[in-house]
């Protein structure tokens, strides 16, 4: 059966899916319409279910696998599903993971990786901190996504847009070998730990309580301050206000949430990092839904910009 991606504007969609968000709300007219979002392993796509009912809305809740017939268009500038039909699919009959997008590789090959990293942390006190955070969040990290929506938004997406961060970070310092390895190494490890309880949710994500008031990056520094007072290392020294100033600072601006700009080479690294393995995620999902010589939808993340997919057989 065709997956979301594999349809193009003005054609018949006929397909399983699970609904990631559900929203009943009402209409201009008064009557009331669900506003949802569907999903499978190839990406997502919404649509509106017109002149529906509070019945409607707990038959098509978040989680559950529905039959979907309609028509795939365009919506300023962006993909939607026409709807015709929604059927709900018997539960037991049914693989949930199938439906879910996941990071490309698995999370035991994601951990492997990350413990060959951990090798190259040769400073005691990052490597320790380092150890001592991801053994006590090993589950967490590993199935958490690393947003709500925008960028690696999917089932390990965290643990995924960490290690590509990481990886991003030994190529730089292989190019310029003034810049300090274990620390921008720990700082790529660390700087969105924090997401493992600021989000929540296995299929629609939401924000925690905790999420809500303090943010990933404030959850984060509090918990390297508490991981040193655990390990016996003082909070005073040169390497942990390091550490924590990578973490503080990693958003960039203070507009974006950081509460310090960055003031080392390795935490302006660790921004630029981030911004540029994020936006190519976000391109990336973009381009998968658009087709060659089409511009993408407006990307929310990226100013609301849109981008080229050029025809790769001309």
């Amino acid at each position: 059966m065709n997956k979301i991606n594999d349809y193009k504007n003005g054609e018949e969609m006929n397909l399983d899916v699970i609904i990631k968000r559900s929203d009943l709300r009402v209409a201009k007219n008064g009557k009331n319409y669900l506003s949802l979002v569907f999903e499978d392993k190839s990406g997502q796509i919404p649509g509106k279910y017109w002149d529906s009912s509070e019945g409607d809305a707990t038959n098509f809740k978040i989680g559950t696998v529905t039959h979907l017939v309609g028509k795939r268009d365009n919506y300023q500038g962006n993909p939607q599903v026409n709807i015709s039909s929604l059927k709900v699919l018997d539960p037991n009959s049914i693989d949930m993971s199938q439906f879910l997008q996941t990071a490309p590789i698995s999370a035991e090959d994601m951990e492997d990786q990350m413990e060959g990293l951990f090798l190259q942390i040769t400073n005691g006190h990052w490597n320790r901190i380092v150890r001592y955070l991801y053994k006590k969040y090993h589950d967490q990290f590993y199935i958490s996504p690393a947003a709500k929506i925008n960028h690696h938004d999917f089932r390990g997406g965290l643990a995924y847009h960490t290690l590509s961060m990481a990886k991003l970070a030994e190529k730089i310092c292989d190019q310029y070998p003034q810049v300090d390895q274990a620390l921008l190494l720990t700082g790529a490890c660390l700087h969105d730990l924090g997401k493992v309880i600021e989000l929540g949710g296995s299929v629609d994500v939401e924000y925690t309580f905790e999420g809500k008031m303090l943010g990933h990056i404030t959850i984060v520094d509090e918990e390297i301050v508490s991981a040193a007072n655990e390990l016996d290392i003082s909070l005073e020294s040169e390497d942990m206000i390091l550490l924590r100033h990578m973490v503080i600072s990693h958003h960039g601006l203070l507009e974006y949430g950081s509460p310090e700009r960055p003031q080392l080479l390795e935490a302006e690294l660790l921004h630029e990092i981030d911004m540029i393995d994020a936006s190519i995620n976000m391109i990336t999902k973009a381009l998968d839904r658009t087709e060659e010589g089409s511009f993408s939808e407006r990307i929310f993340g990226l100013d609301n910009r849109t981008f080229y997919k050029r025809n790769t057989n001309s």
